[in-house]
């Protein structure tokens, strides 16, 4: 069927009469736009895109490693392995330090205890941002590599 003028009535009967639905198109234009379709059809159509979108669609995860300011070396290497089979998985990684107490003091052993994590596992995600401190927590953020 080509696209034509016609009365609202006659667009009505014809689609009565292929027993589909008269679909308002786009009220705004003179004359309004119409369409003749079956509109079940057409709403579980736009139904099944948007779940395979969704679908499609990577799922973020956040894993989250907690690490103190006098982390000691072995510690940091087990939580460095840890991080490395995250990025490997594809997982984000937020790496924070927390500060207990009067331990905020050594906010610069933070900073480089999280540079440290950033350059150990550089070969399998890279930091989104430099360490920044919220609070109690020093905090950085690692992307998988892709």
């Amino acid at each position: 069927m080509e696209p034509k003028i016609v009365p609202i009535k006659e667009a009505l009967d014809l689609a009565n009469q292929y027993e589909l639905d008269l679909v308002e198109i786009s009220p705004q234009a003179n004359p309004p736009v119409c369409k003749i379709m079956d509109y079940q059809k057409f709403l579980y159509e736009q139904k099944k895109k948007q779940k395979e979108i969704k679908a499609k669609s990577a799922k973020i995860v956040i894993k989250e490693i907690r690490l103190g300011p006098q982390t000691d070396e072995h510690d940091f290497e087990f939580k460095v392995n840890h991080a490395v089979k995250f990025l490997k998985d594809g997982c984000k990684v937020k790496v924070d330090v927390f500060f207990k107490g009067r331990s905020i003091v050594y906010k610069e052993q933070g900073e480089l205890i999280l540079l440290k994590f950033a350059q150990a596992v550089e070969d399998y995600g890279k930091p989104e941002q430099l360490p920044k401190l919220e609070g109690k927590r020093m905090i950085i953020i690692l992307n998988p590599k892709k």
